[in-house]
C-alpha cells in the first residue's frame, strides 16, 4: 500500500481505514448519535444498528451474536479474557499457562497476576516460534484454570496449532475433572485465517479492528456461552453486564463491517500477500549474505517475512528504509521504541544482539512486485553500507 508516496510494509502495525467502512461510520456520529441504552426512537435506532453488527461479527465467527462483547482494543480484550476468567476460577485453582512469545498484551497481563498470587507457566517453543500441544498438555496441572496461546505471532508470523493445542486441552481438563479455559489472541489472524470458533475449539478469542481496515480503539472478545468470566470493567451493565460504558457505535459499525469485508475475501488476500512474502523471502536470501528468516517456514501468517541480519542493529535499518519512503518495523508496534532486545527472538534461542537487529514486513491487500522490487534494490545496498560501518554493527548471533 503506497501512501503519500511511500510504500507501506507495517500491516501488522496498523492497516488505514477502508474508505467504505468509513462512509457506513459517519452517520452515526452526528444524524444517529442516540445511546442504544434509552428507550427513545434516537437510542433504539442505535441499539438495532448496534444488534445489527452484533450478529454480522458472529457470523464470521460462526458464534452466537450474545457470545460477542464489543472492547475498545485487543490489548483490553486480551487482558478483559485473562483477568476475567482468572479471577472466576480463582477458588478452584491460581494456575494460568501462556507461552513465552505472546503479545504483551497477554504477558504483561499474566505478570500483574503473578505479583497477586497466581502461578504462571511460561511454556517455551520450538525453533521456529511454535508452541507444541504436548508442552501445554504436560504443563497442566491440578491447579489450571486458563491457558492462553496465540492465533499467529504479531513479530514472526508462525501460526500456531490452536485446534490441536485446545484438544489437548480439553483432554487434560477431563483427565482431571476440572474446568480448564482456552483463550488465543488472534489479533494478526483476522483477515488471513479461519475465526470459526468452534473449528478452532477456543472458549475466548480477541480480535482488534485496526488490524483490518477497521477503526482503531475497536475490538471484541469472545466468549463461549457457560464460560466463568467476571466483568474487567464495571459500570452501567453494558454488554450483557461483560463490559460495561456506553457502545461506541460508529467505531463498532465499522469493526463489524471490516471484519466481514476481510474475510470474504481472506483467501484471496492471503494468495495475493504470501506471493509477495515469497518472493521476499527468496530474494533476501539469496542478495544479502547473513540473512536469516524468523519463524516457521511455511506455516507463518501469508503477509509477514521477518529477518535477522548479522551484525547489525535494527534501528539504522528501518531509518534508512524510511529515508528511501519504505516504512516497515523491528516488530510490535507497542513496543517499538523499546531498546530491548525482542523477547519473541530470545524465545527462539537468538542472542540478545540479534533479537535487537530484526525486520518485519509485513504486506497487505494493496501492495505490489514493483514495490517489492524497489524494496529489495533499496535493502540489499543498505545493508551492505551500514556493514562498513564499525559503530552500527553488532557482535552477531
Amino acid at each position: 500500500m503506497t501512501v503519500e508516496g511511500t510504500v507501506y510494509l507495517d500491516h501488522a502495525g496498523t492497516t488505514a481505514l477502508d474508505p467504505k467502512v468509513l462512509e457506513a461510520m459517519v452517520p452515526y456520529f452526528t444524524q444517529y448519535f442516540g445511546n442504544p441504552s434509552s428507550v427513545h426512537s434516537v437510542g433504539q435506532e442505535a441499539r438495532y444498528a448496534l444488534d445489527e453488527s452484533r450478529e454480522r461479527v458472529a457470523q464470521v465467527l460462526h458464534c452466537r451474536a450474545r457470545e460477542v462483547v464489543f472492547t475498545g482494543g485487543g490489548t483490553e480484550s486480551d487482558n478483559a479474557a485473562i483477568h476475567g476468567v482468572a479471577t472466576a476460577l480463582r477458588e478452584t485453582g491460581n494456575h494460568i499457562i501462556t507461552s513465552s512469545v505472546e503479545h504483551h498484551a497477554v504477558l504483561h497481563a499474566c505478570q500483574y497476576l503473578e505479583s497477586q498470587g497466581f502461578e504462571i507457566t511460561y511454556v517455551p517453543v520450538d525453533a521456529d516460534g511454535m508452541v507444541q500441544p504436548e508442552s501445554v498438555y504436560n504443563a497442566i496441572n491440578e491447579r489450571t484454570t486458563l491457558v492462553s496461546i496465540m492465533y499467529g505471532n504479531n513479530e514472526i508470523g508462525t501460526i500456531n496449532p490452536i485446534s490441536e493445542i485446545a484438544k489437548s486441552v480439553k483432554k487434560r481438563a477431563a483427565e482431571l475433572s476440572r474446568t480448564i479455559v482456552f483463550h488465543t489472541d488472534a489479533v494478526q489472524a483476522a483477515g488471513y485465517l479461519s475465526l470459526d470458533v468452534a473449528e478452532l475449539g477456543v472458549d475466548l478469542l480477541s480480535l482488534s479492528g485496526h488490524k483490518f481496515h477497521g477503526p482503531k480503539g475497536t475490538g471484541v472478545l469472545y466468549i463461549k456461552r457457560g464460560i466463568p468470566y467476571l466483568p474487567l470493567i464495571h459500570g452501567g451493565g453494558q454488554e450483557r453486564e461483560r463490559r460495561s460504558g456506553t457502545e461506541n457505535i460508529p467505531g463498532i459499525i465499522g469493526f463489524s463491517l471490516a471484519l466481514e469485508a476481510a474475510n470474504a475475501v481472506r483467501e484471496k488476500t492471503g494468495a495475493h500477500c504470501a506471493g509477495l512474502r515469497d518472493l521476499i523471502v527468496e530474494s533476501v536470501l539469496e542478495r544479502i549474505p547473513g540473512s536469516k528468516l524468523n519463524g516457521h517456514p511455511t506455516q507463518r501468517l501469508p503477509n509477514n517475512a521477518n529477518f535477522s541480519f548479522t551484525g547489525i542493529e535494527g534501528e539504522p535499518i528501518l531509518l534508512g528504509l524510511d529515508m528511501a519512503g519504505i516504512a516497515a518495523s523491528s516488530g510490535s508496534a507497542c513496543s517499538s521504541g523499546s531498546l530491548e532486545p525482542s523477547h519473541v527472538l530470545l524465545a527462539l534461542g537468538q542472542s540478545a544482539e540479534t533479537a535487537r537487529g530484526s525486520l518485519r514486513l509485513t504486506l497487505g491487500r494493496d501492495n505490489t512486485e514493483e514495490e517489492v522490487e524497489y524494496l529489495m534494490g533499496v535493502l540489499v545496498e543498505l545493508v551492505q553500507r551500514l556493514r562498513q560501518l564499525p559503530s552500527l554493527t553488532t557482535a552477531g548471533p
